[in-house]
């Protein structure tokens, strides 16, 4: 009786390793990630170049923004800062658009904040709401929002927090309901919502962090409102 056990303890040993050897016992590969969104044809470019002009024809809807010398910052000579302390969320919203569909970049460097150091993009800002994508020097997580009255979270991916001090890099980009957004170069949130269809582009930090922004980009399909 067992040496028969053995036996097919031995069968069975010998028909695992012909499955695996034909492939058919292996994992399954994993998903590739989602391609980057490509924009609509007859999309334009606006560069913010602070080291010609400043944020004069912008809309501070909350918050205290102004343009400094910063000679390390990577889009020039100069950055934007915002150095208010005591607001839920500061929001400054560039002239340009509105767009419908759009694909933003900017650098941000959280220079302080015990509460919050955090830096993001808004998009499709229209009537006090928009979308926001951030990333916080306090907070292992880069999320989505949207902001209607309140701030709502959308989507949420885990990543090691962007050091104080230290620029890094966002990029947000929604074509229809479709988003995605970027921290340091790496595609982190893919998701879907269609509360907002239109607006402009504008930046966003919250409660006490003191942040400064470099090199926005804006490439975009112009949309009404």
């Amino acid at each position: 009786m067992e040496e028969a056990a053995m036996s097919r303890r031995g069968a069975l040993r010998a028909a695992f390793a012909a499955l695996a050897g034909a492939g058919l016992g292996r994992r399954a590969p994993a998903h590739a990630a989602p391609a980057p969104l490509p924009l609509p044809p007859g999309a334009t470019e606006v560069k913010v170049d602070l080291d010609t002009r400043g944020i004069e024809d912008w809309t501070v809807v909350d918050g205290q923004w102004a343009v400094e010398q910063m000679p390390n910052a990577p889009g020039g000579q100069r950055a934007v800062v915002q150095r208010a302390t005591r607001n839920a969320f500061n929001v400054i919203v560039a002239p340009a658009g509105p767009f419908g569909d759009v694909d933003v970049a900017v650098k941000f460097l959280p220079i302080s904040g015990r509460e919050d150091a955090s830096g993001g993009i808004v998009v499709r800002f229209h009537d006090g709401k928009y979308y926001v994508a951030r990333a916080n020097a306090l907070e292992d997580n880069f999320r989505l929002y949207y902001f209607d009255r309140g701030r709502r979270q959308i989507a949420s991916a885990a990543v090691k927090r962007p050091p104080l001090g230290q620029w890094h890099s966002v990029r947000l980009a929604v074509v229809g309901d479709h988003f995605q957004g970027w921290l340091d170069g790496v595609l982190l949130l893919d998701q879907r919502d269609a509360r907002f269809r239109t607006g402009r582009v504008g930046l966003w930090t919250k409660a006490d962090s003191v942040t400064a922004f470099s090199d926005l980009t804006i490439r975009g399909v112009l949309g009404g409102t």
